[in-house]
């Protein structure tokens, strides 16, 4: 009998298809029934071959080999990985084998993926796709049902290889010459080297920043607070001459009300939540990283299924989502969601032009729950934050708008005016789900005061303040930054910004994590507190890199041919001709570069391999002695930042390798090690609050808690783990 290969990107989705598709037979590495094969990659699988991989002599870095160019471009399989592609290959290759559905991530990256794993397997045979944006049992089924030909996703694959390869002819090329000009271990590439401009042109400004002072009147009645507007509405005065007149010439006056407008007003929720903007506000909320809220995300879509797929950049969804939404909700409704959910569903649900719209949406929908019952108690403390993030915007929009009435009453007196502002609800809406959004409140009792009446001055102030500059980037606002980048670019055209915008910045919602942290990992950014700033040796980067690569039009221009690739508009081949040409340009201009590279973070201690100074290096979670020396690549952690608090001001203790000491470096507070071993010791049984939380959720709902663990909890001495 003829049999249908399945191919998966992890071992976790393999074995959720086999199951829901009755393949139960378990071998290694696959499972088989009588008419299918479920197997996986492991990831990545296959890769670009390294430059010593074309010629020995390329492992020994050498400036009169670049750059390197490939007649035409190699793969390897990944050592680690071997083992897994020999099965998959054998069985790509077995005589009764009829089709290959490929079921890795429906995007460019899960296509290569699977395309590089068949092209190095020899597989020429019948292909199909499967494209789904959540691995529930309904969506296996559906999509299953619903394969797409394998050929409609070719022009996607070469997409995907073109970017590899073009990433490749540049990172490597550019990267070697900066090292072996400078002697120090410098790295460039299309993504990371404008992410890392776009932070020095942040720090810049604020060095750059000149404060202005200006001044704010408040008028107080004895019912009510006004403020001060010019002609222009503006409650900023720039002399402090002009308010000290005004202030003096509306003491112990009277306000005559001249106008009193109401207003009502609608608020909608945020869009749906994409990757990037999942990403800034865990970021902003949580302190997670933009690498572990994917991480957690990717969880969340494959091992709990509560979900769906996280690398989307699309903050809608389409038309056929709509009907799915009763499902989705009767599955997330549990704890805090239920009395939402099931007011939702008593109403006829519709598809809301402010998050149902099918031309906004790319390859995959905005992140929403799946079909999938959600278990709360299954859910780490990270995980529950990062679901509930999702599910409370999700639940916003198919609850009411935010309702209000806003009120402004104008006033004047001796030829200035004045003005109060406020609002009264009508209908919190959305706002229900305990104001997640965390909106100003501007709330102030406004009282019904007529056209021509007069109220009495009772005090008057005068404040001043100073503008601001523009904050730091941390890893959320950085995201954004990377995702709307025109604005960094100089004299950027308006067609090229069109074209970031519409490619979606540089990097993608699935590789922008990975960037900022190849930024901490090369040294060239520090994260001090959540702020990132760039390092002595990243400063000197950007004046060592050819222009270009720092600029994000070069991620628009690529993006712009990969799109074209894709829709079968421009050969990848012509495209990555241009890319060719472009590398050697580079290499050229680093190798005549009369630039000097010099260390700002040396030491007074030697390498214990070559004897050189080495350098003290910042890295997010921890600080390391690193040797200068490219060709040596010692290196020595001497502290981590724990997650253990500090007991006086709650601030993340540091622990000193050396001396063996956490030390808190905002109160001084010092701990020895085997004294903080001794109370992890002594807490080791006690129940944390976690698990108290825990627990309590898995009874929510109308599940009975049990009461001889009740009893036993009231006298328990949570001890914090």
């Amino acid at each position: 009998m003829k049999k249908q290969l399945i191919l998966a990107e992890k071992p976790s989705v393999a074995r959720d298809i086999a199951r829901v598709l009755k393949v139960n037979k378990n071998q290694k590495g696959y499972f088989e029934s009588e008419d299918k094969i479920v197997t996986w990659a492991l990831g990545h699988l296959v890769t670009l071959s390294t430059p010593e991989e074309y010629n020995k002599q390329y492992a020994k870095w050498n400036m009169d080999d670049l750059p390197i160019m490939p007649n035409k471009m190699k793969f390897t399989v990944i050592k680690n990985s071997r083992a897994q592609f020999n099965t998959v290959k054998e069985l790509l290759n077995r005589k009764d084998i009829s089709e290959v559905v490929i079921a890795t991530d429906a995007g460019r990256e899960g296509e290569l993926v699977a395309r590089l794993i068949l092209l190095m397997s020899g597989y020429k045979g019948n292909l199909k796709r499967l494209w789904i944006s959540s691995v529930t049992d309904k969506a296996i089924k559906e999509g299953f049902a619903n394969l797409k030909d394998g050929s409609k996703y070719y022009n996607l694959y070469l997409s995907a290889l073109a970017r590899s390869e073009a990433d490749w002819l540049v990172g490597i090329n550019g990267s070697r010459a900066l090292t072996l000009k400078y002697n120090a271990r410098l790295s460039c590439g299309r993504v990371q080297t404008p992410t890392l401009n776009i932070i020095k042109m942040r720090e810049d400004e604020i060095t750059n920043f000149n404060p202005k002072k200006y001044f704010n009147i408040n008028v107080s009645t004895k019912t009510m607070n006004f403020s001060y507007i010019d002609d222009k509405n503006s409650m900023s005065i720039s002399s402090e001459e002009k308010a000290d007149s005004i202030v003096e010439s509306v003491k112990g006056k009277k306000l005559k009300i001249t106008k009193a407008e109401e207003k009502i007003k609608k608020k909608y929720p945020k869009e749906l939540y994409d990757l990037t903007n999942l990403q800034r506000d865990a970021n902003v909320r949580f302190g997670f990283s933009a690498k572990e809220t994917l991480n957690i995300m990717q969880d969340l879509y494959e091992r709990h299924k509560v979900l769906t797929y996280p690398r989307t950049d699309s903050k809608y969804l389409t038309d056929d989502i709509v009907p799915t939404i009763p499902e989705r909700l009767r599955a997330m409704s549990t704890g805090k969601y239920r009395p939402y959910a099931n007011q939702i569903l008593k109403t006829k649900i519709k598809g809301s032009k402010n998050f149902v719209d099918n031309k906004r949406v790319s390859d995959h929908h905005a992140i929403i729950p799946t079909e999938q019952t959600l278990r709360i108690d299954e859910l780490s403390d990270k995980e529950l934050k990062i679901y509930d993030l999702v599910a409370k915007r999700f639940l916003s929009h198919l609850l009411n708008p935010y309702e209000y009435k806003e009120v402004k009453i104008y006033a004047t007196c001796e030829g200035h005016n004045f003005i109060a502002k406020g609002k009264i609800d009508i209908d919190l809406g959305y706002k229900l789900l305990d104001n997640y959004e965390e909106e100003i409140d501007e709330n102030q009792r406004l009282y019904d005061l007529k056209e021509g009446s007069e109220v009495e001055v009772s005090s008057v102030k005068k404040s001043s303040k100073l503008t601001s500059p523009p904050s730091y980037f941390n890893e959320g606002s950085l995201l954004l930054a990377m995702e709307n980048p025109a604005k960094y670019a100089s004299n950027i055209s308006s067609k090229k910004a069109t074209t970031l915008r519409e490619t979606g910045g540089i990097g993608t919602v699935a590789t922008r994590g990975d960037i900022i942290e190849k930024l901490y990992s090369s040294d060239l950014v520090e994260n001090n507190d959540g702020r990132l700033k760039t390092t002595g040796k990243g400063r000197q980067l950007l004046e060592l890199v050819p222009e270009k690569l720092k600029s994000p039009e070069l991620t628009a221009d690529w993006e712009l041919k990969l799109k074209k690739i894709e829709s079968g508009q421009l050969k990848d081949q012509t495209f990555l001709t241009e890319i060719r040409e472009f590398s050697k340009e580079n290499v050229t201009e680093i190798k005549n570069s009369k630039y000097e590279f010099k260390h700002e973070n040396v030491t007074t201690t030697k390498c214990p391999d070559c004897g050189k100074l080495m350098l003290r290096v910042n890295r997010k979670d921890r600080e390391l002695l690193v040797c200068q020396d490219a060709e040596c690549g010692y290196k020595k952690t001497i502290s981590i930042l724990t997650n253990i608090r500090c007991p006086n001001c709650h601030k993340k203790l540091k622990f000193l390798k050396d001396n063996d000491t956490y030390i808190c470096e905002t109160c001084g507070y010092r701990e020895s090690k085997g004294s903080m071993d001794k109370k992890f010791k002594e807490n080791k049984n006690k129940m944390s609050k976690t698990d108290v939380k825990k627990y309590l959720q898995k009874q929510s709902g109308n599940e009975a808690i049990n009461n001889t663990l009740a009893d036993a909890l009231k006298g328990l001495n949570l001890g914090d783990k």
